[in-house]
């Protein structure tokens, strides 16, 4: 049986009608071999910025005929191919340039225009990303891609991906302002988070009641801060999540504990790639291990961060990445006619961490049934409360949540935080943490920009009809 063969690279952008001496010129500028970081620096630059020329002699991606696509993705393929084998040598060296020798920590939205600032071609800069910013996720070229890529490569790494773990559990510099609004009022609205202190605990109310909680760019950071600021207020021992009543026809004035990311926005172009590593490397992460100091990295076998038990309490439903920050609780409180899934494969994306914590609560068979199968889940079955400990009648969740506080910081936070500590390096120890996001980074961003994202929400979602 005769094998097919891969059409040559420079048959395919000859076939779209790129100049055969430009193509010549660049495929023989590729360099083949690793030298030092500062001539691998300058001779890898050169070959990805005579692939960004040769895209930039192509039609804008909407309006390419297929020999246009294809050569299109044949120049990124090798440009990728070209950043992964300068990654596998110098990613550790660079991210200590970027770091100042790991002594200045950089935040992944800080930490990808550095290296593309300081290693011009390796990722894409503010301006192109911002050239992008606009177009419908469909029409995106993709470039976002090596951003996943170049942060693989860090978190892939124990020294770099440790320190780049520990740079984003550290409080935002925004926080500080926050809680001292909050020790002084006991309340603070950061508009899609409202913060209110009872007795005790501290409550968090997801605030976006036109999308049903949903989350999207513009909850992201009043996330974070409101869970920072939940952590770091010393004049509570417990912190409770909970969804806020909603406008939605179906569910007006009641709660939603929250519908996962805002898929219109999503497919509208208006949720980044870094969104998804912001959210799991930041609050998400905080829920599970507290909000880090500086000089200690919260391993919890050398050092520990500041922490506080979590509570969620679920009204309505809890759909994907709603879903997902349960498993990132210490007490799931559902009333009896909620439910949850995890629809990741009608999504086209990984959700989240769930792939890694999932299994620990329901075992692999109904987790992937949850994740690739898009099983739902009645909180108030038998499969539903291996995920919430406590179904209470749902008219009756406030006092329920009253009960399951009291109960809670009865004995005070101490012993809670060490058990906190004791489960997490047994079932979650940072390195497997690490390495887990090593892999999600890179997978989570070819999800993001592949044409089965579109094709699923267009045909689960009706994602083509919906406004927002």
């Amino acid at each position: 049986m005769q094998q097919a063969t891969a059409t040559p690279v420079s048959a395919v952008l000859h076939g779209a009608g790129l100049a055969q001496a430009k193509v010549d010129a660049w495929l023989q500028a590729e360099p083949k071999t690793i030298g030092d970081l500062a001539q691998d620096r300058c001779r890898y630059a050169e070959f990805w910025r005579g692939a960004e020329a040769l895209v930039g002699e192509l039609p804008r991606k909407s309006a390419r005929r297929p020999p246009q696509a294809l050569a299109a993705d044949a120049i990124r393929e090798a440009s990728r191919a070209a950043r992964e084998r300068f990654l596998r040598a110098h990613g550790e060296a660079i991210y200590a340039s970027l770091t100042q020798g790991l002594t200045r920590f950089l935040r992944i939205e800080e930490l990808v225009f550095a290296a593309a600032e300081a290693f011009p071609g390796l990722a894409p800069t503010r301006e192109q990303i911002a050239a992008e910013a606009d177009a419908m996720q469909r029409d995106k070229d993709g470039i976002e891609i090596d951003q996943g890529i170049l942060l693989a490569h860090f978190l892939g790494h124990e020294r770099t991906g440790n320190h780049l773990c520990h740079a984003m559990l550290l409080p935002r510099p925004e926080s500080k302002a926050q809680l001292a609004r909050f020790a002084a009022a006991g309340t603070v609205d950061l508009g899609t988070v409202r913060i209110e202190r009872r007795g005790r605990s501290v409550h968090l109310f997801a605030c976006n009641p036109r999308f049903l909680n949903a989350e999207d760019q513009t909850t992201l950071d009043a996330m974070e801060i409101a869970v920072d600021v939940a952590i770091l207020d010393p004049g509570s021992d417990l912190a409770v999540l909970q969804g806020g009543t909603v406008d939605h026809p179906k569910y007006r004035g009641r709660r939603v504990f929250g519908a996962g990311i805002n898929l219109t926005h999503l497919y509208r172009g208006k949720i980044p790639f870094l969104w998804f590593l912001q959210r799991d490397l930041g609050f998400v992460h905080k829920f599970v291990r507290g909000v880090a100091r500086p000089e200690v990295l919260p391993d919890d076998v050398h050092g520990q961060g500041i922490e506080k038990p979590w509570v969620a309490a679920v009204d309505s439903f809890a759909i994907g990445g709603h879903c997902q920050m349960l498993l990132a609780m210490d007490y799931v409180l559902a009333a009896d006619d909620a439910y949850l899934t995890l629809p990741a494969r009608k999504e086209g994306i990984i959700p989240g961490l769930a792939n890694l914590r999932l299994p620990r609560f329901t075992g692999d068979r109904l987790a992937r049934q949850l994740i690739q199968y898009e099983r739902r889940l009645n909180c108030n079955s038998p499969e539903g409360r291996l995920l919430c400990d406590e179904i209470a009648p749902a008219a009756e969740m406030d006092s329920a949540i009253e009960r399951v506080v009291a109960g809670l910081t009865s004995s005070g936070a101490v012993g809670a935080v060490g058990n906190r500590r004791a489960f997490r390096v047994g079932e979650e120890p940072l390195e497997v943490f690490r390495r887990y996001c090593a892999v999600y980074a890179r997978e989570q961003a070819h999800c993001h920009f592949s044409p089965a994202l579109i094709a699923n929400l267009e045909r689960y979602w009706g994602a083509q009809d919906r406004t927002g």
